[in-house]
């Protein structure tokens, strides 16, 4: 069911929530969370989708958040859908005027009462989603650095404006990366002395992977180009030889290993549905995530510092005669 609401109040968005779940007989409580979407009028649909999929795993509340701004005056419309596609409830909520400077107010009496609170910015993120006023009514802040026109750079100031709760999904992207290579390092091994990750340019999950390895083995982790599709390969070098994945279809990833025969292992691109499903699944502070990027934005820092100017010998001064 869908309910047009032009130039409301939060007070009837309720009130009509109240009653589709009383029409439908769907329960008054029962949502375990609620989720922020932070989006633009472009975006939207593909962004609410993703979230009411996602909800499916995750009953919630979502709340979509529209800025249109302009000169008009401050006003709000609202479009609740109740039981459309899954089992929360979806209220999209288009801002006007001054009020899309104040998302927050009219946000914050719509949340599940007594329940934990997502901010997701599906495109440009901004600088410290700490700062932001709808991220700081949230305990968990996602943000997508592949969103932007800058990945590295937004990777790099997400680093310097990290708060305990932010993510992004370029760190999730990761995430069956990660199980493969640390069930791969869990056989013995001989010691690795450096790694080298191939992605696609102006990748920040690639980026990520190389921080987080460089953090876990102490090693130095090169990050250089390929063709793509995403992360195409990791390679760890050890006296016996690579141990290496390698995925250049985006699907299937060969492991390999020094003495051994190589080894077939699904390892697919994930939609946006999954990213977000796996973030809603983690509510508390991902600290691994916190050192990864950190030691990325780090390493980036002294490789772009510039050589330090050699001082010139003085030279010797003539002796009296």
């Amino acid at each position: 069911m869908i309910i047009d609401l032009a130039n409301t109040t939060t007070r009837k968005i309720q009130d009509a929530l109240t009653a589709t779940r009383h029409r439908m007989g769907g329960p008054a409580t029962g949502k375990v969370l609620t989720l922020i979407v932070v989006t633009d009028e472009a975006a939207q649909y593909d962004a609410i989708r993703a979230s009411t999929e996602a909800a499916r795993e995750h009953p919630c509340r979502i709340l979509g958040v529209i800025a249109r701004g302009g000169q008009s005056e401050s006003r709000f419309d609202a479009e609740v859908r109740v039981g459309e596609t899954g089992p929360g409830e979806t209220v999209l909520l288009r801002m006007y005027g001054q009020l899309s400077a104040h998302a927050d107010s009219v946000v914050l009496p719509l949340l599940v009462p007594d329940a934990p609170v997502v901010t997701w910015w599906p495109g440009t993120a901004p600088a410290t989603p700490g700062d932001e006023a709808l991220g700081a009514l949230a305990q968990r802040r996602v943000t997508d650095a592949a969103g932007g026109g800058d990945p590295l750079g937004t990777l790099k100031r997400l680093a310097g404006g990290y708060q305990p709760g932010d993510t992004d999904f370029a760190w999730a992207r990761i995430t069956p990366w990660r199980s493969l290579l640390a069930a791969a390092l869990d056989q013995a091994h001989d010691d690795i002395t450096g790694a080298k990750i191939e992605g696609e340019g102006e990748n920040p999950s690639g980026a990520l992977l190389g921080g987080w390895l460089s953090q876990r083995l102490g090693v130095p982790a090169e990050v250089v180009p390929s063709s793509g599709p995403g992360i195409t390969s990791v390679r760890m070098f050890t006296k016996g030889g690579e141990i290496a994945v390698t995925r250049p279809d985006g699907r299937v990833a060969t492991l390999s290993r020094p003495g051994q025969p190589d080894r077939q292992v699904a390892l697919h691109r994930r939609s946006t549905t999954e990213l977000l499903a796996e973030e809603l699944r983690r509510l508390d502070p991902d600290e691994v995530y916190r050192e990864a990027v950190q030691r990325y934005a780090k390493g980036e820092e002294v490789s772009a510092e510039p050589a330090p100017a050699a001082t010139p010998a003085p030279k010797p001064k003539a002796k009296k005669s």
